[in-house]
Parts: C-alpha cells; structure tokens; sequence
C-alpha cells in the first residue's frame, strides 16, 4: 500500500525540524492523524498564529508578540547590564535558569567567514547603538563555547573594551562545543555565577 501524498508530505515537513529523523516523523504523522481532528486544528493554528504575530523586539531582538518584549519593558530588570547571546531561543533557556536580572541583546548568529557570515551581517551596529546611547556598566558575552561563539567574544571584546566599564565571559561550566539551549539550570547558574572579566589571550 502506497502512503498518500499528503501523509509524506506532513512526514517530510516535520522531518525537517531538528532532530527529527524519519522515523520519529512518521510517528508524529501517524499520532496526529490518529487525535481528535480539533487536536490537529489546534496545533496547525497555534503554528500560523505563531509564525503571523511573533517578531523580533526592536531593541533586544529577542522573540517577542509587541513592539518591545517583556524583559526589554520591565523597570525591575537591571538595564546597565546586557546579557549578550547568539539566538533568541537561548533567552528562553537563561531566564529558566533565574540567575540573571539584567537584558538581553540577540546577535541573531555568531561570527563565521567559512558561511558568509560576517560582524555586519549581525546585530553588531545595534548592540554598539544601545551602548552609545545607554550607560552600559557590564557587558556579559554568552556566544557559545563553540569556535565561532568565542570568535565573536574576542571581537565584542576588542570593540567595546573602551566603551563598556566591565566586559565579562560566562564561566567554562558550559562544555567546549557545547550550545547555551541544550544546557541544563545548574550548569547555567555555575557559569553565570562564576562570570569573570573577559581577556584575551594576549592580555593574559
């Protein structure tokens, strides 16, 4: 018996989400055939509404369904501090962690030359913007532990270490490699905690 055509289709759209295999895929296919239809509605509504109201907050960049996000409009949040990151989801996965009062600033990706994927092509321009324009006291860079995160610390770093009071690098709880969304709260909290002045290997 042949699948239908719709039914590989739904199975090749959902195998395209990370780490979603074949396999898995079928069995989110099939789960959702076999739900109540509203079930299904539901979801496929939830993900038009998603992808229709939810924008990047023009200040941070981080996901938001308002001009500004939450975290960006809150006074009780400590604005001289701004927590840098590479993608929105890793917001998210800090503030579940509660080890962290201040702001946010989403690069929108890491430096990497190999992909095209130059300081300009990032939020760079914005975060010396914000700088410029607020009284900035520390710099927190949280790019990943990663070849391209630390590239693009030490190049925060070499532009704003005039500019900024304080530049700090999250501790090295986070492993070599790894990706701030995968992390765990106690392994976010070690390294947020045990935060130290960023230096470069020159400057050491």
């Amino acid at each position: 018996m042949n699948i239908p055509a719709s039914l590989v289709q739904l199975i090749d759209e959902l195998a395209k989400l990370p780490g979603i295999g074949k396999k898995t895929a079928k069995r989110l296919a099939f789960s959702l055939l076999l739900r109540q239809e509203q079930d299904a509605l539901d979801l496929a509504e939830s993900i038009v509404r998603a992808r229709k109201t939810i924008r990047n907050c023009i200040c941070c960049f981080g996901f938001s369904d308002l001009e500004i996000c939450d975290i960006c409009a809150d006074p009780r949040r400590d604005h001289e501090v701004i927590c840098v990151v590479e993608d929105p989801r890793n917001i998210f996965t800090i503030e579940n962690s509660h080890v962290f009062t201040g702001v946010y600033h989403v690069l929108q990706g890491a430096i990497s030359p190999l992909q095209g994927i130059t300081p300009d092509t990032l939020k760079i321009a914005e975060l010396q913007n914000r700088i410029e324009q607020s009284p900035i006291q520390e710099l927190v860079i949280s790019t990943n532990p990663t070849l391209e995160g630390e590239a693009t610390a030490h190049y925060l770093m070499d532009l704003f270490k005039d500019s900024v009071p304080v530049i700090t690098r999250i501790a090295r709880g986070m492993p070599a490699g790894g990706d701030l969304e995968f992390a765990d709260s106690n392994t976010l909290a070690r390294a947020f905690e045990g935060r130290s002045p960023f230096k470069t290997e020159i400057d050491v």
